[in-house]
């Protein structure tokens, strides 16, 4: 049986479900197929996660695969990587991005480099999740978009869904996937909306980026909970008559260049559009990426619409921190007046 997340009762196949509840349901049919799945983290097990992503597996799957963990993030990211290299799967909570900084000593210098290390003999396959991303209200330690500190790391694969749909598909790949992965789920889409979600154990592919809405004049490249406005954004320019492209990447590491870059050599415009600060931002690589390979094609400038040089505020100003729709249009619209 799979248990909702939110009404703690059993779901029916293609039920409506909020990326919480798609997450639930990818965890448990995991566990489900799985034996050798194990999940860590604070609070995971009797609470249920402080989201509650992980409620009700406790009683489905028993305290030897749903273990609630000390208050020590360096410590649960230890033993995960020792349980991953002794076969089992690990899939670790961290209940906020900004806890996860002394988890990156066990992530960069263990788990990323077991298979180079040990020369393919041994891998990792293991899975840290977290919530990333403002919008919630939340303190700014609770509030952070740190996807490049993982994209930077040789051995990482870094994923990043945006929708139920894509959260219980990748998810699923990303706990079959041999070597660790990072999983950021934006705290902002845990309960924006609904989609149905069929349990059917199916993975979505990793390293693939999805064309959300075809278009023929610009190209907007973003991921997580910025596609909200992003695909706002597309729908304002299309009253305008302008035909915009919208791509999730989806899976920042290994990124599927070859569809940024097909989009790009096909509209001739292009505009990137994260949360996270500008500066050092993923949409920078994204850039040079554009900017090498499709210098020809490129009509305009590319440009970035992110984060200020700034920590998040508190949630007064978050509206003013996060790329709003009126700046994405506003830049694409920069991008238009070129010809």
């Amino acid at each position: 049986m799979v248990l909702n997340a939110e009404t703690g009762g059993a779901v029916d196949l293609g039920e409506e479900l909020t990326m919480v509840g798609a997450l639930n349901r990818a965890l448990a049919r995991a566990m489900q197929d799985d034996d050798t799945v194990v999940l860590l983290g604070e609070d995971i097990g009797v609470n249920g996660g402080v989201f509650r992503v992980t409620d009700g597996l406790l009683n489905e799957f028993g305290d030897r695969r749903v273990i609630d963990t000390p208050l020590a993030e360096i410590t649960i990211a230890g033993a995960a990587v020792g349980m991953a290299v002794e076969g089992l799967k690990s899939v670790v909570e961290i209940q906020f991005s900004g806890f996860m900084y002394s988890v990156i000593d066990h992530i960069v210098n263990h788990a990323a480099r077991l298979r180079n290390r040990t020369r393919g003999e041994k891998t990792c396959p293991m899975v840290l999740r977290m919530p990333v991303g403002g919008g919630i209200h939340a303190p700014e330690h609770h509030s952070e978009s740190v996807e490049t500190y993982f994209a930077h790391t040789p051995g990482l694969r870094v994923v990043i869904p945006s929708s139920p749909r894509k959260a219980y598909g990748l998810l699923l790949a990303a706990i079959q996937d041999p070597d660790p992965v990072v999983f950021l789920e934006p705290t902002r889409l845990y309960r924006l909306g609904r989609e149905k979600v069929e349990d059917d154990g199916v993975a979505l592919p990793l390293d693939v980026a999805f064309v959300l809405r075809e278009g023929s004049d610009i190209t907007l490249v973003s991921w997580g909970a910025s596609l909200v406005e992003t695909l706002q954004a597309a729908e304002e320019l299309a009253k305008d008559g302008v035909s915009a492209e919208v791509i999730d990447v989806a899976t920042l590491k290994y990124m599927d260049e070859k569809t940024i870059l097909e989009s790009v050599k096909k509209t001739g415009r292009v505009v990137v559009v994260h949360e996270a600060s500008y500066t050092g931002g993923f949409g920078g690589e994204i850039i040079k990426r554009v900017a090498k390979h499709c210098l020809l094609a490129l009509l305009a400038p590319p440009d970035c619409v992110a984060g200020y040089d700034t920590v998040m505020p508190l949630s007064q100003l978050e509206k003013q921190y996060i790329p709003s729709v009126e700046r994405i249009v506003a830049a694409a619209r920069d991008a238009l007046k070129y010809s």
